[in-house]
């Protein structure tokens, strides 16, 4: 037994053996992890498009949410992740689109409502930017008071952004003022306002 590991083509054989396994169990590993510990290709894909969406892979988290929606078109979380990603690519049409078919298919969608107001706000429709803000806290009161430190340490965010209530407020008081005299954007201010995306898994 001895020489026959002595032999230089079974060394070989075991070292090889030995990286393919180390691979193989750190893929998945890595695999198990980003799906959630299930192997449902509509979790991995929602879960990888929360980390490119994080990541600021914009057009790649489209494509991740988009494949989730092939296999189940009525998901109202992977309709707000594609929201999300289209709105950060600019496609402000097509994500208030998504985001409202999301909120018709779960009318308590708290997240939902806060990023319609996101994109309601940035398309100019301030009035109803404001209901969908105010909707959102009535429904989830957490909302209203901005990420926790943990979030805002992973964003890099030495100071906390405008919440969806500070922005109600603010623009509530700009349109009691005279047209003239109202400041309703802010492009520098408006671009710390962080969108509000769906913890947990893509069934909840």
């Amino acid at each position: 037994m001895a020489s026959a590991l002595a032999d230089p083509n079974i060394q070989k054989f075991l070292k090889w053996t030995a990286i393919l396994t180390a691979v193989m169990v750190v893929g998945f590993s890595t695999y198990y992890y980003i799906s959630g510990g299930t192997e449902e290709s509509g979790e991995l894909h929602y879960r990888t498009g929360n980390l490119r969406l994080e990541d600021g892979n914009f057009q790649a988290a489209l494509t991740e949410f988009s494949l989730l929606l092939e296999e189940d078109l009525a998901n109202p979380p992977a309709l707000l992740g594609r929201a999300l990603a289209l709105k950060e690519l600019g496609r402000l049409d097509e994500a208030f689109e998504d985001v409202s078919t999301a909120i018709e298919l779960k009318p308590d969608f708290s997240a939902a409502y806060a990023n319609r107001g996101i994109i309601l706000d940035h398309l100019g429709q301030y009035e109803a930017a404001i209901l969908d803000y105010r909707k959102a806290v009535r429904l989830d009161p957490e909302l209203g008071e901005g990420p926790d430190w943990i979030t805002s340490s992973l964003r890099n965010q030495s100071e906390s952004p405008p919440t969806i209530i500070d922005r109600a407020n603010y623009l509530e008081s700009e349109l009691k003022k005279p047209s003239s005299e109202r400041f309703l954007r802010n492009p520098e201010e408006d671009a710390k306002q962080r969108s509000y995306k769906l913890e947990g898994t893509f069934s909840d």
